[in-house]
C-alpha cells in the first residue's frame, strides 16, 4: 500500500457519494455525516447496483474518518469501484493517474517470494559404530600342575559361605527398598487425593438444576431469546442469555436461588426456590405480553400483498401501541457510534420501509407502562458483509 493508494481511495469515496446523490436525498450531502436510515438506504442501493454489501462497521471505519490511514480489502475497493461505474479498483486507479505515477496490475502487488520450508544438508556425518566384544580370559594349565596340592573341598565351602552372605544382604536391602517405595507411593497418593478434594470441592459438591420455559397460552417452547439474572447474596448478579427453544442449566451448591426472567415479548417474572426441596428439573411458564408481542410483530413483519396498504396498517398499529414519549434506541456494531436515539415517528418510518435490512432487525428490550403503552424500545439491525 502506498500513499497514492490512499489518495485514490479518497477520490473513490467522492465518486461513490456523487453516484448516490444522483437518485437519493440523504439527511446530509457529505457521506461522512450519514448514519442510521441513510446508511441502510445506501447499503440497499449498493446491493442492487454492485451485487455486494459492506457492513455498518466497515462504513464507519472507512467513511466516517477522512483521510483514512488504512486501505480497505481489495474486494471492498472493487465493489465500490463497480458502484461508481468502473470495472474494478485497478480500472479506477488507471483512469485517475497522478503525475509520474506508475500503475501496477493488482495481480503483481505481492512481491514476497515463498521461502522453502525444508532444507537439505550437503554433508552428512558418519558415525562410527563401536561394537562391544566380551573379554576372553585364557587359562593356561601349568606343566607342573599337582592335583593333590589343591584343597578343592575347602574352596567349595568358602565360596558357598560367601555366596550365602551376599544373597542375604541383597535380599535384605531389596525388601527394605520395596517397603520404603510402597510407603512413599501411599503417602503421595493420599496427598494427591486431598489436594484434589481441596481444589475441586465446589465441582464435587455442586448440583445441576435445569429450567425449561414454555408459553403459558400456547403450551409450547419459548421461541424468543430469554435473559436471566441470577441474584446472589453479597455478590454481583450473574447474567445469562438463553437461545430460543433451549433450557437453562445452572450449577450451584447454594441452598437457594433467586432469578429474574425477562424476554422481548413476555412479561417479566421473578423466581425464588429453596433448592433443598426443589426438583432438579423444572418447567417454567411465561405469560405473553400482548402489547410487546404486537409491537415486535409489526416491527419485523414482512410487507406482502399490497405494499402501500400493508404499510399503512403497520403504521396505525405502531401508532396505537407506542407512547408519544417513548425512548427508542438503536444499538450499532461499532466503536464510534454505539447507540442512537430515535423519536416515535422516525422509528415507525424505519420499520415500515420495505428493505432487506429489516430481516436482521431484532428487538433487544421493550418496556410498557401500567396502561400497556410501550415506553421504551431498544433494537439492533445486524449486518453481514456477505449478505447480498
Amino acid at each position: 500500500m502506498t500513499d497514492l493508494d490512499l489518495l485514490h481511495f479518497e477520490q473513490l469515496k467522492t465518486e461513490v457519494q456523487a453516484q448516490y446523490l444522483k437518485e437519493y436525498t440523504p439527511s446530509y450531502d457529505e457521506i461522512s455525516k450519514w448514519k442510521g436510515i441513510d446508511i441502510i438506504y445506501f447499503q440497499e442501493d449498493l446491493r442492487k447496483k454492485a451485487k455486494g454489501n459492506i457492513s455498518e462497521k466497515s462504513f464507519y471505519t472507512y467513511f466516517k474518518n477522512s483521510p483514512v490511514t488504512k486501505l480497505p480489502r481489495i474486494d471492498m475497493l472493487t465493489l465500490l469501484s463497480v458502484y461508481a461505474g468502473y470495472t474494478s479498483w485497478f480500472d479506477f486507479k488507471k483512469q485517475h493517474l497522478f503525475a509520474g505515477e506508475l500503475l501496477q496490475d493488482d495481480q503483481d502487488l505481492d512481491e514476497e517470494s515463498q521461502q522453502e520450508l525444508d532444507k537439505t544438508t550437503s554433508n552428512s556425518v558418519t558415525l562410527s559404530k563401536i561394537e562391544s566384544q566380551p573379554k576372553i580370559v585364557e587359562v593356561k594349565a601349568s606343566e607342573n600342575f599337582d592335583l593333590q596340592n589343591i584343597d578343592t573341598e575347602n574352596q567349595l565351602v568358602d565360596q558357598k559361605i560367601n555366596v550365602e552372605n551376599i544373597s542375604g544382604n541383597i535380599s535384605s536391602n531389596t525388601a527394605k527398598k520395596n517397603h520404603q517405595r510402597t510407603a512413599w507411593i501411599a503417602a503421595t497418593s493420599v496427598f494427591v487425593i486431598l489436594l484434589g478434594l481441596l481444589g475441586f470441592k465446589d465441582e464435587i459438591f455442586q448440583k445441576t438444576y435445569t429450567y425449561c420455559f414454555t408459553d403459558a397460552d400456547r403450551n409450547q417452547n419459548i421461541q424468543s431469546t430469554i435473559e436471566i439474572k441470577v441474584i446472589k447474596q453479597n455478590e454481583s448478579p450473574l447474567f445469562y442469555r438463553i437461545k430460543p427453544g433451549e433450557c437453562f442449566y445452572y450449577q450451584t451448591k447454594d441452598k437457594n436461588i433467586q432469578m429474574q426472567i425477562s424476554s422481548t415479548v413476555y412479561e417479566n417474572l421473578e423466581i425464588n426456590r429453596n433448592l433443598e426441596n426443589a426438583p432438579e428439573e423444572e418447567t417454567i411458564e411465561l405469560k405473553p405480553d400482548d402489547y410487546k408481542m404486537a409491537v415486535y410483530y409489526y416491527s419485523t413483519k414482512d410487507v406482502s400483498g399490497n405494499p402501500s396498504e400493508q404499510i399503512n396498517i403497520k403504521r396505525r398499529q405502531l401508532e396505537n401501541r407506542i407512547s408519544n414519549d417513548a425512548v427508542i434506541s438503536q444499538v450499532y456494531d461499532n466503536e464510534i457510534y454505539g447507540i442512537e436515539t430515535l423519536d416515535k415517528q422516525k422509528y415507525i418510518t424505519l420499520v415500515t420501509t420495505p428493505t432487506t435490512s429489516l430481516k436482521n432487525l431484532s428487538v433487544i428490550e421493550m418496556k410498557t407502562d401500567k396502561k400497556g403503552k410501550i415506553i421504551s424500545i431498544k433494537f439492533k439491525i445486524s449486518t453481514n458483509e456477505s449478505n447480498k
